[in-house]
């Protein structure tokens, strides 16, 4: 077994696959082993399915056809006859393994989106209570004359940045001094113009994905933000030549969960919803550029998205700018049909 799972592992090597998800993959075969007592060579369909089974009540489904795709995978490296695994085990044990999972004991993919639905993008009102939360913990720590005013404002920082520029966390995380570019289209936004993100999420092992991302008028507030971080609290944590935008204080770069410990932070000061995460911000990105009237095009690259559905499911747009649409099109045609109370007009 030890040998099919180092076979395995090689296989997806070569496809330069992410070292974390081998690892998330040969675990998961190990735990099968563990749950039924049995070699992969001796699996049936029953036992893979009281397996997957036994793990639907505490997980999302997504995560389930995760498992069982996972599953299905190993079965097909072991059964493919380049491999040679079935005579060797038919000489050796007297049984053969078998490809056991198929549409019928597999979760289906069914909807576009399957995350929690407790992540959605920050109206408007959200994302300022956010932000002020963040910006009302920097004061906090200094009136306390408390150690880590510089974090709690590079965390601030950091928030601000992740929704005015719609950037997952690994590429905020990723970002150097160097990244950030000037637009020379819009002199006024300085060195922030743009950003050159080197991180972005690649394809099916594939390396990261570049892009560069134009900082939109309506976001023009973050300038005096990052220049005020870029300036002078940045050289306050004393980086030397370390080429990593977000520092800490032991001149190294701020790792991810940093990030996340930023947002649970004021996200739970500001007492907005516990499901909410840092993710989210990037969905209300999307969302409030969709309301700005941004072209989806544009939007889509802005995000770095290969393909336009994605995009439309991270958009969750208000009721008022439906309304709006709504009204534009009635106008148009049938301008008698439209009323709105508050301007006395119909």
């Amino acid at each position: 077994m030890d040998a099919m799972l180092e076979g395995w592992a090689r296989q997806q090597r070569v496809r330069f696959l992410k070292r974390d998800t081998i690892a998330h993959r040969l675990r998961l075969v190990r735990r099968m082993v563990e749950f039924s007592n049995l070699y992969p060579w001796q699996w049936t369909a029953p036992e893979v399915e009281a397996f997957i089974s036994g793990q639907s009540g505490a997980v999302r489904p997504s995560t389930v056809r995760g498992y069982t795709a996972d599953l299905r995978m190993f079965l097909e490296y072991l059964t493919d006859a380049r491999y040679g695994w079935a005579p060797v085990c038919l000489e050796r044990f007297g049984q053969a393994p078998q490809q056991v999972i198929d549409e019928w004991n597999s979760v289906a993919h069914t909807s576009g989106y399957e995350g929690a639905p407790g992540r959605r993008p920050l109206s408007y009102d959200e994302v300022q209570r956010l932000f002020d939360a963040a910006d009302d913990i920097v004061e906090s720590v200094r009136a306390r004359g408390r150690k880590g005013a510089l974090a709690a404002q590079r965390d601030a920082a950091i928030l601000k940045t992740v929704y005015a520029y719609g950037l997952r966390r690994r590429e905020v995380w990723g970002l150097d001094t160097v990244d950030l570019r000037r637009n020379p289209k819009v002199p006024a936004f300085g060195r922030f113009g743009a950003l050159y993100v080197r991180w972005g999420k690649g394809n099916r092992g594939g390396s990261p994905r570049r892009r560069t991302v134009m900082l939109v008028p309506e976001m023009d507030w973050v300038v005096p933000v990052l220049e005020q971080w870029v300036e002078e609290v940045r050289p306050r944590f004393d980086p030397g030549q370390h080429a990593a935008l977000w520092m800490t204080e032991r001149r190294s770069r701020l790792d991810w969960r940093g990030i996340n410990a930023a947002f649970a932070e004021a996200r739970d000061a500001a007492g907005l919803d516990r499901a909410l995460d840092l993710h989210s911000l990037r969905h209300s990105y999307v969302t409030h550029l969709v309301e700005f009237d941004y072209p989806e095009r544009f939007v889509q690259e802005q995000v770095g998205h290969s393909y336009a559905a994605t995009t439309a499911i991270y958009t969750g747009v208000s009721d008022a700018y439906r309304n709006t649409l709504l009204r534009r099109a009635i106008t148009a045609h049938q301008p008698d049909l439209w009323h709105d109370p508050e301007e006395g007009t119909s």
